[in-house]
């Protein structure tokens, strides 16, 4: 018995079916799918309920949409955005329509676009420039330190300070510097072979910064640099040194790829760690839960 094959449709395709479809439906319906065709993005990783809510209509009418333009369901609509997810492809959304899109909007709108590119490259180039490898030697390192010294003024230290914050859920070897009233170099006072210093300035590069590097590594840490220019100092200093962009139309240095970078980080220093630091995450909550630090909406 021969077996109907429907040939896959590309998330292009899909949506160009559903324009050429749009006077034909009811306007319940055209709403659904108005609001499909403007936010692409959020069909194959939002759930039903989800892109009902924001479309302003019944999830039922999202499933009768797709169904107008030839699919069994939603589920099936969306099927074609959900691979494209699976096999890491970024042909749709295309970034730069979307972009060109939105910033039709006016001048707000175009400040939108400006700073959605920015961020959006400033991610793909810092992960771009790394790789698992380079990371997991880094994480490896923050592991195996008997001390792990995180270092970030001004812009950067409230991620010092967050990264140092997540990784006392798990070890008790990673400290924030500099502590309050002190310089980094006087918190790299007792330093020595085996610690690590995980430091990062972003220009104007800060000469605190610089001169901590140099003198963790007279004293034989390991240094883990992260910085944005390869012709950064403390790159030059460092033992692995990442590169992080950090463009942006505006007055401010980004730090949304330092986020980002720094949570990748995190997540390789757990999965290099060893078993009992799970161990250790559950009972740090199991403590907050149990002090009643959560508001969970029975109080």
């Amino acid at each position: 018995m021969n077996e109907t094959i429907i040939p896959k449709m590309s998330p292009e395709a899909v949506l160009t079916d559903l324009t050429r479809q749009l006077p034909q439906l009811t306007p319940e319906l055209r709403k659904a799918a108005q609001h499909v065709l403007e936010n692409p993005n959020e069909i194959g990783i939002s759930s039903v309920r989800q892109i009902a809510s924001a479309a302003g209509v019944k999830p039922n009418s999202l499933v009768r949409m797709a169904r107008a333009v030839g699919f069994e369901g939603f589920e099936d609509f969306r099927q074609p955005f959900r691979e494209d997810i699976k096999a890491g492809r970024d042909s749709f959304p295309d970034r730069a329509r979307w972009l060109q899109r939105i910033g039709r909007g006016g001048k707000m709108g175009g400040l939108y676009a400006e700073m959605a590119a920015a961020s959006l490259d400033n991610i793909q180039d810092s992960f771009a420039a790394a790789d698992a490898g380079r990371l997991a030697d880094a994480a490896t390192a923050i592991v195996a330190a008997k001390k792990t010294f995180v270092l970030g003024v001004g812009i950067a230290h409230a991620y010092a300070r967050n990264f140092a914050y997540l990784a006392d859920m798990a070890l008790d070897t990673v400290v924030a510097i500099p502590r309050d009233g002190s310089l980094p170099i006087d918190d790299l006072a007792r330093a020595e072979a085996g610690d690590v210093l995980l430091a990062m300035t972003f220009k104007p590069f800060r000469r605190e910064i610089l001169e901590a590097a140099d003198h963790a590594r007279s004293r034989g840490v390991t240094v883990i640099g992260l910085s944005d220019s390869p012709a950064s100092p403390l790159l030059g200093a460092s033992d692995h040194g990442f590169l992080i962009a950090t463009d942006t139309p505006q007055f401010f240095t980004s730090t949304v790829a330092l986020a980002a970078f720094l949570e990748t980080l995190m997540a390789f220093v757990i999965a290099e760690a060893e078993p009992d630091v799970i161990a250790n995450i559950e009972a740090f909550h199991t403590r907050r839960e149990a002090l009643g630090i959560y508001w969970t909406g029975e109080d």
